[in-house]
């Protein structure tokens, strides 16, 4: 068995992510504990009991989604050790905000400064005032949409933003863009465009300033060589290098991310088995369909945590035999 981690995107948060598992957890419950006396504010109080329109507010759902995808990811470890195994992926990755549980799993930032880091990129992402938004679109593959984009020539006004899946693509831009992308997407044969409750066009050149006070603020943390690669949402491609790491983090929240890319270089690299720790378990689901014959496990509460160190030990002692 190969393992990868993966982290779960903005998008996916609600009212009890992770109180679950930090009740049957202490070292889960200590990832909140320590989330709310970095930031200064209840973390878990928003995460576990909302509400809601606080969880959906940027600046406060990115702390929480870092906290619970760390506490998920502290459960898996607490529960492994209880067996006398040990986790050791071969590869971590997240989704958008989700690479900064990725470096705190890999080593490069503590947990306390991810939290901080990724505090302030809400903050950016909130208060950015570039308008503009982003919508999924349903049964069309990236080449297909791209050919839409592109046939419209307004250049950053609008992309691709996100390569979630086969059949599962985002794109981001002005609004009018937008709205224009999705009628012909819907002639071109889309099922659906739906748009997303986001606050801006992410992952857009428009967000570029936000990465570059982002970078600024990296100064106040301590950055490591990964203690295992990262794929990055940037490039698709593994990386280890603090510095490195870095410029495509301050670059990825105006770059696309390129998740089907990322599945598809672990997979070659021999990765079978992936783990996504935090809320939803929409990731699995896209890893599904990206590489189905991998197998796709998620990490959000007990009984999947049980599931997910059952069929790890299990994989684990096949390959031993």
């Amino acid at each position: 068995m190969s393992l990868a981690l993966v982290f779960s995107p903005q998008g996916l948060q609600s009212v009890g992510m992770g109180r679950a598992l930090a009740n049957v957890s202490p070292h889960a419950r200590e990832a909140f504990v320590a989330a709310d006396e970095v930031l200064g504010w209840s973390v878990s109080g928003l995460a576990w009991h909302g509400p809601e329109e606080a969880l959906n507010d940027t600046r406060q759902t990115q702390p929480c989604l870092l906290a619970t995808s760390v506490a998920c990811l502290r459960a898996i470890e607490e529960a492994l050790e209880a067996r006398g195994e040990r986790l050791e992926p071969a590869f971590v990755a997240g989704h958008s905000v989700g690479e900064y549980a990725a470096l705190v799993a890999a080593g490069v930032l503590s947990f306390e400064d991810a939290l901080r880091l990724v505090a302030r990129r809400g903050e950016l992402m909130a208060g950015a005032g570039v308008p503009g938004g982003m919508a999924a679109v349903i049964g069309l593959d990236r080449p297909a949409v791209a050919a839409v984009v592109e046939e419209m020539a307004v250049g950053d006004a609008l992309i691709v933003a996100n390569d979630n899946a086969p059949g599962q693509v985002v794109i981001s831009g002005e609004d009018a863009r937008l709205a224009d992308a999705a009628v012909r997407l819907r002639a071109a044969g889309a099922r659906r465009v739906i748009p997303l409750n986001v606050s801006g066009p992410f992952h857009t050149p428009m967000m570029s300033g936000v990465g570059a006070t982002l970078a600024a603020a990296f100064d106040r943390a301590t950055w490591r060589d990964a203690d295992l690669p990262m794929i990055s949402n940037v490039t698709a491609e593994p990386v280890c290098d603090a510095g490195e790491i870095r410029t495509l983090l301050a670059r990825q929240v105006s770059a696309p991310v390129e998740w089907v890319a990322s599945v598809r270089r672990m997979a070659a690299e021999g990765v079978d088995t992936f783990v996504e720790c935090g809320p939803g378990g929409a990731l699995s689901g896209m890893i599904r369909r990206i590489v189905p014959q991998a197998t796709a496990l998620t990490v959000s509460d007990p009984a999947t945590l049980e599931h997910a160190v059952e069929a790890m030990l299990g994989a684990r002692a096949r390959v031993s035999v």
